[in-house]
């Protein structure tokens, strides 16, 4: 009895361990630092935001809440506003106009994109010509994300992933410096419909429109706000403060605690096995 005892802890030591090889690697992957200063003061490496955040003596209109500590600075966010930075259109439906409600909206969550400090702890690497990093997966709170899927259920779209199904074109008219450019327009083959029937609820509209960017959360857990007004401070400093402290704090236990998880995972598996 004793002898199968030791042979069944060898076998599961070389089970776990081979575990550990594949995932301890993945995990130092996908999150970029466990840093916790340098995770609640993140800009990301990208085309037009700032290398660390700073106050900013004012910034425009949807973006304002952001100005006391800000990746953005004011002339990005006034090109926000008043022409088109990335040359992304909107009203890639023809003869769709998107409506103001709407587009507000979509301006609030690209203010939160050029402008929010908070990010670090969902900042993961992307190669594309105009960012290095993105964020994947940042809790949105449901009842914001209802809010905009609300705002956008009647205009049109013709696919549910902004960031990849897009196909991109040479054009002058969308183009914010008069230049010829490049533009989205719809895939070829697809149909415009309503957000609301391209989505069908306010989760699947926020967790794919921007290709996992955010991730619909509920309201009861630590979730980022789209936009606040910015008199009481920034709400999502406490929220990004919660994450940072679970990350820097699991970084120092990561070893032990997969260890001890996965011994548990292999006693169960072989004494199933047996």
């Amino acid at each position: 009895m004793a002898t199968e005892i030791l042979i069944l802890e060898e076998r599961m030591h070389h089970f776990v361990s081979k575990i550990l090889i594949v995932i301890l690697p993945l995990i130092a992957e996908a999150q970029r630092s466990q840093d916790k200063n340098e995770l609640l003061n993140w800009c990301l490496d990208a085309k037009h935001h700032k290398t660390a955040p700073g106050p900013e003596s004012s910034l425009f209109e949807q973006c304002t809440p952001w100005k006391n500590r800000s990746c953005c600075t004011e002339e990005t966010t006034k090109k926000l506003h008043e022409s088109n930075p990335y040359n992304f259109n909107y009203d890639h439906c023809p003869g769709k106009k998107m409506s103001e409600d709407c587009h507000r909206h979509f301006l609030q969550d690209h203010c939160f994109y050029e402008c929010s400090p908070n990010v670090g702890p969902w900042v993961v690497s992307e190669t594309r010509s105009w960012r290095k990093e993105r964020y994947w997966k940042v809790p949105l709170c449901a009842s914001d994300c209802q809010i905009w899927f609300n705002s956008c259920a009647n205009d049109y779209t013709c696919t549910d992933n902004w960031s990849r199904n897009f196909d991109w074109i040479n054009s002058t008219d969308k183009c914010s410096s008069g230049s010829k450019c490049r533009t989205n327009v719809c895939p070829k083959g697809a149909t415009c419909q309503t957000i609301r029937e391209i989505y069908g609820n306010a989760q699947t509209f926020c967790d794919t429109v921007w290709d996992n960017s955010w991730k619909y959360t509920n309201n009861s857990r630590p979730c980022m706000r789209l936009w606040f007004d910015g008199t009481g401070g920034n709400p999502n400093d406490a929220v990004a403060q919660y994450y940072a402290h679970i990350i820097s704090g699991a970084a120092t236990c990561t070893y032990s605690v997969l260890w001890y998880t996965f011994q548990l995972m292999a006693i169960w598996h072989f004494n199933y096995i047996m």
